[in-house]
């Protein structure tokens, strides 16, 4: 797999040409989206300044319709950065992967990880299939939100999940369930209280001990079966999930669940969507669109699934 310096040079060698032509139409499009929004606003403003018993409502309009406005006038931009910017980044990384702006992973596999609780919605785009080292592998955006009604009830959506969604083979068949978790009860209330937390986690299995401080600080171990909880969370890929924490700055769920292993890691924001308000020849720009892409396929050989790791029990 290229390196994320290979990525960089051919983000800038390859794609520079289109990134300018590009450059040229999100300055337009600022200006575009500027005007339209102040004119938007004025307008509200008038309607609320008339419709003085309806400020509630006029504000909620105001924002709704202001999201499908600024969707509309940049859906043409981002499709064609995706198309010619995204897509071959993508086949830069390996030439056989499939990729998708539109599609994400189904919603079969978001719930079957077992990594949040099943969410009233989930949306997500730009879909990567294909196989690294003979791994099959998929990933995508996913924004996963549950509905709450209040005693009025007043609808309201809370994010459950939103970043970077992986699925990829593993080699053999899991007789468990092992689910590793991001660790904020013990980090939150300390070791006594947090522990005491963990261990009375209703919606989840039985707790599982580990030996490694350092692995325990980060994350919480959940499985039904705990001697093969220990036998997959080797002293080495122990280890390899610190670092794959600490290289990504961001939280990281996993879990083992049959033949698969699935990975989550939160972004709160939707990652390849092209910057409106930040130009496309900043190299910040390029970079976080290059390590992006170069984690997720990474997770491969991050956790060696095309080892046999099962093969010493």
């Amino acid at each position: 797999m290229k390196s994320v310096s290979e990525l960089t040079d051919f983000y800038y060698k390859n794609l520079f040409p289109t990134l300018e032509q590009l450059e040229n139409k999100r300055k337009n499009l600022r200006y575009k989206i500027v005007i339209v929004a102040l004119v938007y606003t004025l307008l509200c403003a008038a309607i609320a300044y008339t419709l003085v018993n309806f400020y509630e409502f006029i504000i909620f309009a105001y924002i709704a319709i202001g999201a499908i406005i600024y969707k509309f006038l940049i859906h043409d931009y981002t499709h064609e950065f995706k198309m010619s910017v995204i897509k071959p980044l993508i086949h830069a990384i390996d030439s056989s992967l499939l990729y998708s702006s539109t599609t994400h992973v189904s919603d079969y596999y978001f719930e079957r990880s077992k990594l949040f609780e099943k969410p009233d919605k989930l949306g997500g785009n730009d879909y990567v299939k294909g196989q690294i080292d003979g791994i099959n592998i998929q990933f995508s955006d996913i924004h996963a939100q549950k509905r709450h009604k209040n005693s009025k009830g007043r609808e309201s959506w809370s994010t459950l999940f939103q970043g970077l969604f992986i699925v990829a083979d593993f080699n053999k068949n899991f007789s468990g369930e092992t689910v590793v978790l991001p660790d904020s009860a013990q980090s939150t209330f300390g070791d006594l209280i947090g522990h005491w937390l963990q261990s009375n986690n209703m919606a989840r299995d039985e707790l599982v001990k580990m030996d490694d401080p350092e692995f325990e600080k980060e994350f919480v171990v959940y499985s039904t079966d705990q001697v093969e909880a220990r036998y997959i969370l080797s002293n080495s890929l122990m280890k390899k999930l610190l670092a794959f924490q600490q290289k990504s700055s961001h939280k990281v769920h996993i879990s083992f669940i049959q033949n698969h292993i699935y990975m989550a890691i939160s972004y709160n924001k939707d990652l390849f969507e092209p910057s409106i308000f930040r130009s496309l020849l900043d190299y910040k720009v390029a970079m976080e669109y290059v390590k992006t892409l170069h984690l997720a396929i990474s997770v491969v050989e991050e956790l060696k699934l095309n080892q046999k790791l099962w093969s010493k029990r």
